[in-house]
C-alpha cells in the first residue's frame, strides 16, 4: 500500500492547481484520472470549443462584412480540416501534462478512483493511503429519462465529428446548445435548439437574452422554447425527436441529435459511501472551506463540489488554490465567486459579471439601471455587428458596479 500526504482526483484545472501547490510545499502528492490526463477545459471543453468558434467567427465576419468592402467568393466552413486543426491543439495535452506531473514528482496513475476507507483509494490493483482526499472529477451530461436516450450525442463526440450532419438538434437551451448551435449554423448546418424554459441561457438577464435571440433566429437557428424532448426515435440514418410543447406536441427530424441539457458531478463511480463522503444532485457536500462536512481529510473543487459557482474554468482554479490553502495552513480561505466573469462563446458572444437584475432585487439592493443598444455606435458598425448591447447595474450605497454585458461589447468592472 502507498502512502502519500495528499491523493487528488482528477487532473483539470482544480485538480492540477492543488497537485502541483502541494508538490512545491515538499508535500508527497498522487494524482488519478480514468481519462487521459488535462481534464475537461483542456480536451473536451473549453480550448477545442473556442477553436471551432474561431473559425466560425470568421465566417460570419465575412458575411457580414459583404457590401462593406468584401466581395468574391463566399468564404466556407471546412469541418475535417477544422477538425485537424483542432486536434493540434488537443492531441498533445495528456502526454505533456502527465510528463508535467511527472517532472514534478507527483506520482501518477490512470483508472477509476474509489474510495476504500476515509484515507484509502484504490485505483486498479493499487491502494493508495492519503493524509488528505482532493475530489475534481468534473461533470458528465445529465441522465435524462427519456426512450432513445442512447441516440443522444454528447458534447465531447460532437468535438470528434469527423463529418458535420446537415440537420442537428440540440437538447437544452444551455452553454453547448448555444455555443455549438451558432458553430453549426456558420458552418451551413440546420440547427434547431428544443428548451423546456421560457427562454435559453437562463443564468444571463431576459432582456439581454432576448436581444441575443434575435441574432440567434437571424443566423438561421430554429428555437423551440417551453418545450420538452419526451422521446428519441431511430429511423435508419435519420433521427426524430418527439417533443411536448406548451400548447401542441410536435416532431422534429434530424441527423443528429445533442445532449445540452445540463451536466452532473461525475462522482457516481468514487464509492463515496466507503470513504463517509457525503454528496448530493449538486456534488461533494463542503463547508466555507471547500472541506467535506462528513470527512474532515478531504476536500472539494470546481464541478466535483456543491458551491455556489458556476461550472466554469476559472471557478475550479480559484477553488484548486483555496483548498491548497486551506491545506497548507489550516482553513482560513474561503471562495469568493462574485467577480468571476462568464462567457457564452456564441456569435455574437453573450457575457456578464456580477448579479443578474432579478437577483439584486431578490437582495434588496438599491441600484440604478444603465443599458443601451449599441449597434449604432463606430465600433459595432465598422464590423457589421447589428446586435451589440451592454447593461450596467450600480448599487447607489456601496457604489459597486455588477454588469450584464451582451454580444462584442465588454464592460470593465470597477
Amino acid at each position: 500500500m502507498a502512502k502519500y500526504d495528499l491523493c487528488v482526483i482528477g487532473t483539470g484545472t482544480a485538480g492540477a492547481t492543488v497537485a502541483h501547490r502541494l508538490r512545491k510545499e515538499g508535500w508527497s502528492v498522487a494524482i488519478i484520472d480514468k481519462r487521459p490526463f488535462g481534464g475537461t477545459c483542456a480536451l473536451r471543453g473549453c480550448d477545442p470549443k473556442k477553436v471551432l468558434v474561431g473559425v466560425a467567427d470568421v465566417i460570419d465576419w465575412s458575411q457580414r462584412m459583404r457590401g462593406r468592402g468584401v466581395a468574391g467568393d463566399i468564404v466556407r466552413l471546412d469541418w475535417p480540416a477544422l477538425m485537424r486543426f483542432k486536434r493540434t491543439f488537443t492531441d498533445p495535452v495528456p502526454e505533456d501534462r502527465e510528463k508535467g506531473f511527472q517532472e514534478a514528482g507527483i506520482a501518477t496513475f490512470h483508472g477509476i478512483a474509489k474510495f476504500a476507507g476515509p484515507n484509502t483509494i484504490r485505483v486498479g490493483d493499487h491502494a493508495l493511503t492519503a493524509r488528505y482526499i482532493v475530489i475534481a472529477v468534473g461533470a458528465r451530461p445529465r441522465t435524462l429519462g427519456i426512450p432513445g436516450k442512447e441516440y443522444l450525442t454528447t458534447s465531447e463526440q460532437f468535438l470528434q465529428l469527423e463529418t458535420l450532419p446537415n440537420r442537428i438538434a440540440f437538447v437544452g437551451g444551455g452553454y453547448i446548445a448555444a455555443e455549438f448551435a451558432h458553430v453549426a449554423a456558420r458552418a451551413g448546418a440546420e440547427a434547431t435548439i428544443i428548451h423546456r424554459g421560457k427562454r435559453p441561457l437562463e443564468e444571463f438577464d431576459a432582456d439581454l437574452v432576448m436581444h441575443w435571440l434575435q441574432a440567434t433566429r437571424e443566423a438561421g437557428i430554429r428555437l423551440e422554447l417551453n418545450a420538452a424532448v419526451t422521446a428519441v426515435e431511430r429511423n435508419g440514418n435519420r433521427l426524430t425527436v418527439h417533443a411536448s410543447g406548451e400548447k401542441e406536441s410536435f416532431t422534429c427530424e434530424t441527423d443528429l441529435v445533442v445532449h445540452a441539457a445540463g451536466r452532473v458531478p461525475e462522482i457516481d463511480e468514487l464509492d463515496l459511501a466507503d470513504g463517509n463522503v457525503k454528496a448530493g444532485e449538486r456534488g461533494v457536500m463542503v463547508n466555507e472551506y471547500l472541506q467535506s462536512v462528513s470527512n474532515l481529510a478531504v476536500y472539494a473543487g470546481g464541478d466535483s463540489a456543491s458551491t455556489d459557482g458556476l461550472p466554469l474554468t476559472p471557478v475550479a482554479g480559484l477553488d484548486g488554490k483555496v483548498i491548497a490553502a486551506n491545506l497548507l495552513r489550516g482553513n482560513q480561505q474561503t471562495p469568493d465567486y462574485r467577480a468571476i466573469p462568464t462567457v457564452v462563446f456564441s456569435i455574437p458572444p453573450l457575457a456578464a459579471v456580477g448579479l443578474r437584475e432579478e437577483i439584486a432585487r431578490d437582495q434588496g439592493l438599491k441600484f440604478t439601471i444603465k443599458h443601451e443598444d449599441t449597434s449604432d455606435w463606430y465600433s459595432s458598425r465598422r464590423i457589421g455587428n447589428k446586435y451589440s448591447s451592454y447593461k450596467v447595474l450600480i448599487d447607489r450605497e456601496r457604489t459597486i458596479v455588477f454588469l450584464a454585458p451582451t454580444s462584442s461589447v465588454l464592460t470593465r468592472m470597477t
